[in-house]
């Protein structure tokens, strides 16, 4: 026989993210060199339809990503902690380097990749991040997109969520309206430092011209 599934309670759902969020920091380093797998899978695609990106687009943000990272550990190995973010063709770089002289070389390196369009270099002059501290991040990214949902004041998918050092950047096309929410949702949220819009403005009709399932993908 097969028990009725109780509803969660209500107290237990931020010890459920916690735990989700957890999980999520402890499966980074398995993910690592693993973009062909996570890239085709059915969950790109499922992402890919609801994204306001062209498809065309979000794969190349994909592959942009893909080489810039790995442009990046051949050229300097452990010696730096960057994280590689494409959002229509732009790259944002977070993370910690040592000098100067590895943020003009890192702008550099991004240039000279196919297809990027521009560069959004926020990475800090600091030692290199704890595996602690790192998880942090996952934590507040995680929220961060939970209260997104949870808010309902936009679509949740539209706008992507960075986070380092408890700095959030916030990606998308979005309107004005919808960066607004995010900002707010995601400057009141736990742990959370500041916030840093790294968005592309459209207008409302623009908006819901690319989010019309039934309109033409270019």
């Amino acid at each position: 026989m097969t028990l009725p599934r109780l509803p969660q309670p209500a107290a237990s759902r931020p010890r459920r993210r916690l735990l989700l969020g957890l999980a999520a920091a402890a499966a980074l380093p398995l993910l690592q060199g693993c973009f062909p797998v996570v890239a085709t899978g059915v969950g790109a695609g499922a992402a890919m339809i609801s994204d306001r990106r062209t498809s065309g687009t979000y794969v190349e943000d994909e592959g942009i990503e893909w080489k810039v990272a790995s442009r990046i550990r051949d050229r300097f190995g452990d010696s730096v902690h960057v994280n590689v973010t494409s959002y229509n063709r732009n790259v944002l770089l977070t993370g910690e380097i040592p000098n100067e002289t590895v943020r003009g070389e890192l702008d550099r390196l991004v240039a000279g990749v196919e297809h990027v369009r521009g560069v959004i270099n926020e990475v800090a002059i600091a030692p290199i991040s704890s595996l602690t501290a790192r998880a942090n991040d996952t934590l507040i990214t995680s929220n961060v997109k939970a209260r997104f949902v949870d808010a309902q004041r936009f679509s949740a998918h539209s706008v992507k969520v960075v986070t380092e050092a408890n700095v959030v950047f916030l990606l998308g096309i979005v309107t004005r309206t919808e960066a607004d929410a995010a900002a707010e949702i995601a400057r009141t949220s736990q742990g959370v430092r500041k916030v840093v819009r790294v968005f592309e403005y459209i207008s409302d009709d623009e908006a819901r011209r690319r989010d019309n399932p039934t309109g033409a993908r270019r």
